[in-house]
């Protein structure tokens, strides 16, 4: 690369302030190309090349070596001309970064820096920039002394003298591991967020199709004399039933689980059900539990919290074949200025750490074990929906899931839930009516509206509740609902049951705060596949009566008769905790 210019881009390429000892070719962008600049803008006026007058390195009493040792930003030179291009100068900066005495540096090729994960092609890179006298800009992988790795955005860029003669390269480093992991975490999260959208969306039509299904073979069921048409049909229940369960495992997943958190103790909690979750992983492992008393209460699910213990408690059984020791540890930690960085917010959390003297798992599968199905597991020995779990009710909890894991050395899952606020108290259970039981023979005759979008879902409903004797009317959309319930005599509906996630712009929500303030007594039930909307909503959805998808028709019965005993019931029918609905 040559370094001769006509004489007025020379006057303006020079240093001022060496005036006249270095002169340089401004980068103008071409030297940051394909790389992250640590300044966030293009470089355009620092040197790509460089031209000095004094090419030893023995005068180091001037201002311009005091500042090199002076600043933050790792420095080197190397000499082009002693074999391996070693370096033969390095700032105290440097020395800090790498952990490197300054005795172990000179004299050596920075090749000591790669490791076993430096991509090999940009090592190829930086050889052929230095080969063809080049400057470059790159992020790439290298090593400290004592083996921890670390991002390092490097520039590198010959200095010549006046005539024209390579001298040395210059080369500075500047760690960005912070900023790359950041970026990664965030592409993670973004994926997931992705993978979790699909996944909800999926179950909640899923759940659709296991109502139809499940209600169908309910009705049949009842209907059937013959033994074995009976079998077959307990066999195809028995199949839709997990079919629930699995989307139920994908909604905890994605994060749409109706939560019912409340302040717990989780030592308390852990040591409830020990002689369960001793049970589930067998004899061959031991579990060994160290709780600690006296914690403060944690917000979350005890039932979610019992079954993501439960889960990755077996994860740590199966990850030790040959029997091991499975420790459950409750503490407390406090997360201040490290908050940010673990995406929680800054104060006090109760964690849980399930730790297992198993193989452990390389880094790239630590990146993707909560994602839902993927598993290291063989066929047919596990969903690969535990950790996945486990972590959706962990964020939707307003908490964190952890996993640490070295190969051969076990891996500790970590949950790190907020502590309850000191005046939290456990939620009383609402005041309701009593509900009185209806004898045998007396026929229901209430009148229900009946709202959902699903034809095949309406029809089954719909007969359930006609055979047992309501009278019902039903609507496929919200407005259509409403407009009905307008034609209506006052007092003639007793109980309005909607679906939550209903297309046009009157969902099960708005469509029951429009017909209340037609008729405020009117008991309202709700259905949904998953809680998009309750989540939405915020916390005024956390007080409503929910059924889930896919329901039993006993379940939809119960909880009807329940609504309907609740008509003129005045006063709050719910507690809602301090925690709040659920939060993305």
């Amino acid at each position: 690369m040559g370094i001769f210019v006509d004489e007025n881009e020379q006057l303006h390429r020079q240093d001022d302030a060496g005036r006249g000892q270095s002169t340089g070719v401004p980068a103008e962008g071409a030297a940051d190309v394909g790389a992250r600049e640590p300044i966030e803008t293009r470089g355009l006026h620092h040197w790509r090349e460089a031209t000095i007058t004094k090419p030893g390195l023995d005068d180091r009493g001037d201002v311009f070596f005091a500042a090199i040792e002076m600043t933050r930003m790792p420095m080197i030179l190397t000499d082009p001309h002693k074999p391996d291009n070693p370096i033969v100068f390095a700032n105290k900066a440097f020395l800090d970064l790498t952990l490197y005495e300054e005795s172990e540096v000179l004299g050596r090729n920075c090749r000591f820096l790669q490791g076993a994960q430096t991509d090999r092609e940009l090592v190829d890179q930086l050889r052929d920039a230095i080969r063809a006298n080049e400057s470059i800009a790159l992020e790439i992988l290298n090593y400290r002394r004592d083996g921890t790795p670390f991002w390092n955005a490097v520039f590198i860029g010959p200095i010549y003298d006046t005539s024209g003669n390579l001298l040395y390269f210059f080369a500075s480093q500047l760690d960005v591991t912070r900023r790359r992991e950041s970026e990664k975490a965030s592409a993670q999260a973004q994926k997931m967020e992705a993978v979790g959208q699909l996944t909800a969306g999926l179950a909640h039509d899923f759940n659709n199709l296991l109502q139809v299904v499940n209600g169908n073979i309910e009705l049949a069921t009842t209907r059937a004399t013959d033994d074995r048409v009976l079998h077959y049909l307990q066999s195809a229940r028995g199949a839709a039933e997990r079919g629930a369960k699995l989307t139920g495992q994908l909604l905890a997943f994605a994060r749409k689980t109706r939560l019912d958190p409340r302040p717990v103790d989780v030592s308390a909690c852990i040591n409830d059900f020990a002689v369960m979750m001793e049970s589930a992983i067998g004899k061959q492992v031991e579990l060994h539990l160290s709780l600690r008393r006296n914690l403060p209460q944690a917000v979350l699910d005890p039932q979610q919290f019992e079954m993501a213990v439960l889960n990755i408690a077996i994860n740590a059984r199966d990850a030790m074949p040959q029997g091991g020791v499975v420790e459950v540890v409750t503490g407390k930690v406090h997360l201040n200025g490290n908050a940010a960085a673990r995406g929680l917010a800054a104060g006090d959390y109760i964690s849980i750490e399930i730790k297992d003297q198993g193989h452990g798992m390389p880094p790239h599968v630590v990146e993707r074990a909560i994602e839902p199905f993927f598993t290291t597991k063989g066929t047919g020995k596990g969903t690969g929906l535990g950790l996945a779990m486990a972590s959706g009710f962990v964020q939707q909890s307003r908490g964190r899931l952890e996993i640490e894991s070295e190969v051969d050395r076990g891996t500790t899952v970590r949950m790190l839930f907020p502590v309850a606020a000191a005046e939290s108290r456990p939620p009383q259970e609402p005041e309701r009516k009593a509900i009185l039981a209806r004898p045998d023979d007396l026929v229901p005759s209430e009148h229900i509206l009946v709202v959902e979008d699903s034809p095949d879902v309406l029809a089954l409903s719909r007969e359930i509740l006609e055979e047992v004797g309501y009278r019902v009317s039903v609507a496929e959309t919200g407005e259509a609902a409403l407009d009905l319930f307008k034609t209506m005599p006052p007092g003639s509906v007793d109980l309005l049951f909607t679906d939550l996630v209903m297309p046009g712009g009157i969902n099960g929500i708005v469509l029951a705060d429009k017909i209340g303030a037609i008729d405020p007594d009117l008991p309202v039930l709700m259905t949904t596949g998953y809680n998009e909307d309750l989540v939405i909503e915020g916390p005024k959805a956390s007080g409503l009566d929910v059924l889930g998808k896919p329901y039993r028709r006993t379940d939809l019965l119960d909880r009807v008769r329940q609504a309907l005993n609740q008509r003129g019931a005045t006063g709050q029918r719910r507690r809602q905790s301090e925690y709040g609905s659920a939060e993305e």
